[in-house]
C-alpha cells in the first residue's frame, strides 16, 4: 500500500506527479523507475523482522502485503486522485471484491445503478447476496429513487459515472451528501474519465475505484485495478483483507501501469477531442438512430457531465444503429462490426487502438434481457472506444458498414 503520498509532491501539478512521484531511487540512480521482481525481502535483524510483521514499523517483509514498484503505482495514483492513499489490486473487479469484503457484512444494504458494468451488478447483486448483504439497483440519474432507496442498514453507494456504454452521468456531490446523511459511504467508479478528467474525492466521494487495465494503462497490456481512499480506510480496512485473501498486483503489472500514468492526461485530451468529433459525425449519420456521449449537448447530463469533467466528456461513444426491431437491430449492429477492417472488434477499453463491441452480447449478456432493457442496452448498440489514430480512418472504417447495410 501507499506511504506517505502527500511529501513527496506537495504543490504540484497532477501532470508533475503522473511523471515524477515513486518510491525514492535506489543506490543506482535509476531515472526511470526500478521494477522489483520478487516475493520476499531480507531483513536486517530479527527485532526489526518483528516490528514489521506486526505493522510497528515500515518495511517490506513479503510479496503479498506490499512492493516498491507496487507502491510507487499506489503513490502516484493516490496523489493524481486527491486521496491519501491507494490500495493496488489484481483488476478492477478484484478492487470491487476487496472494496465489498472489507466494508460489508451479513445485513448491510448496498445501493447501486442499474446502470452499472454488467459484472459489478452480478458480483455485488448475486454473489454478496448469498452472503446476506442485500442490494437495491436504482436509475443511474434518479437521485430520488437513490434516496428513496436508503435504509438503516444502507452501508454504500456505489456509482459509476459516466456509465459503460451509455455514458449516463450520476451528480457525485449529491450523492455524497446523501450517503454522509444516512452514515453510509460513497464509492464511485472513476474508470471512464480518469484522475485526468474527474476527480470524485474533492466532489465528495469516500472511495475511487479503478479498473487499471483501461485508460491507466492505456495501451490494453496489463490486468490492474486500484481502490483510492482516506489512509485509515486503506490500513484498517482493506490492507488487512487484502493480506488475507491474496488480491495482490503483481510487480510487473504495477510497473507498466506506472509508466502508463505519465501519458494518461495528453492520452485522454488526444482521445477525448478525437471523440467528440466523432459523436459529432455519428449524430448526422442517417445510419444511426441515437448516439450517447456526454460531450455531446444532445445528452441528458451534458451540462452536468461538463461541470464534473472539466468540459470534456471522455473517450467513450456509443450509439443504436437504426433498425424496426430487436432481432433486425442485432443484425445490422453485427453487420457493421463485421465489416471492420482496421478497428479491433474487442471488448476491453482505453487502449491507443479504436476498440468497438456489442454490450448486449458481451459486457452485458450475462444479464436478463429485463436487466438490459432498463439499463437501456439495446441489441442495436455498439460501444467504441476511440483510439489515436487518424480520424478519418475510423470514420471510413465504421461507414463501410454502415454503407452496405
Amino acid at each position: 500500500m501507499s506511504k506517505d503520498v502527500s511529501s513527496p509532491g506537495a504543490g504540484l501539478h497532477r501532470e508533475t506527479l503522473a511523471v515524477r512521484l515513486a518510491v525514492e531511487r535506489s543506490q543506482y540512480g535509476e531515472n526511470s523507475e526500478a521494477l522489483y521482481l520478487t516475493s520476499g525481502y531480507v531483513q536486517p535483524s530479527a527485532e526489526a523482522s518483528a516490528r514489521r510483521f506486526a505493522g510497528e514499523e515500515d518495511g517490506y517483509t513479503y510479496g503479498r502485503s506490499g512492493n516498491p514498484t507496487v507502491t510507487s503505482f499506489e503513490q502516484r495514483l493516490a496523489a493524481m486522485e486527491g486521496a491519501e492513499a491507494c490500495m493496488a489490486t489484481a483488476s478492477g473487479m478484484a478492487a470491487v471484491m476487496l472494496m465489498c469484503f472489507s466494508l460489508l457484512k451479513a445485513g448491510d444494504h448496498v445501493i447501486i445503478s442499474q446502470s452499472m458494468f454488467g459484472s459489478t451488478l452480478k458480483l455485488i447483486g448475486s454473489e454478496f447476496g448469498r452472503f446476506g448483504v442485500e442490494t437495491s439497483v436504482v436509475p443511474q440519474t434518479d437521485l430520488a429513487a437513490w434516496r428513496a432507496a436508503i435504509r438503516p442498514t444502507t452501508r454504500l453507494l456505489f456509482a459509476e459515472t459516466p456509465t459503460n456504454p451509455l455514458g449516463e452521468v450520476c451528480d457525485i456531490q449529491a450523492l455524497a451528501e446523501m450517503a454522509h446523511n444516512a452514515n453510509a459511504l460513497l464509492a464511485v467508479d472513476n474508470c471512464f474519465a480518469t484522475p485526468a478528467l474527474q476527480r470524485p474525492i474533492a466532489l465528495g466521494a469516500d472511495i475511487v475505484m479503478h479498473s487499471g487495465t483501461k485508460y491507466l494503462d492505456g495501451q490494453g497490456r496489463v490486468m490492474a485495478g486500484a481502490l483510492c481512499a482516506s489512509e485509515a480506510m486503506v490500513r484498517e480496512k482493506f490492507l488487512p483483507v487484502q493480506k488475507n485473501s491474496g488480491m495482490v498486483l503483481s510487480p510487473f503489472n504495477a510497473w507498466v501501469v506506472l509508466k502508463g500514468l505519465e501519458t494518461l492526461d495528453l492520452r485522454m485530451r488526444a482521445q477525448s477531442a478525437q471523440t467528440l468529433t466523432l459523436a459529432q459525425w455519428l449524430e448526422s449519420h442517417p445510419a444511426v438512430g441515437r448516439v450517447y456521449y456526454p460531450g455531446l449537448p444532445s445528452h441528458p447530463q451534458h451540462e452536468l457531465a461538463m461541470r464534473q469533467m472539466g468540459g470534456i466528456g471522455g473517450a467513450v461513444l456509443s450509439f443504436d444503429v437504426k433498425a424496426d426491431n430487436p432481432e433486425q437491430a442485432r443484425r445490422r449492429a453485427f453487420h457493421v462490426l463485421d465489416a471492420l477492417r482496421v478497428l479491433s472488434l474487442c471488448t476491453n477499453l482505453g487502449d491507443t487502438k479504436t476498440l468497438c463491441t456489442h454490450p448486449a452480447s458481451t459486457s452485458h449478456g450475462k444479464l436478463s434481457e429485463a436487466q438490459r432493457q432498463a439499463a437501456g442496452i439495446g441489441q442495436g448498440l455498439i460501444r467504441v472506444a476511440v483510439g489515436l489514430e487518424h480520424l478519418d480512418d475510423i470514420r471510413a472504417d465504421l461507414d463501410r458498414g454502415f454503407s452496405s447495410l
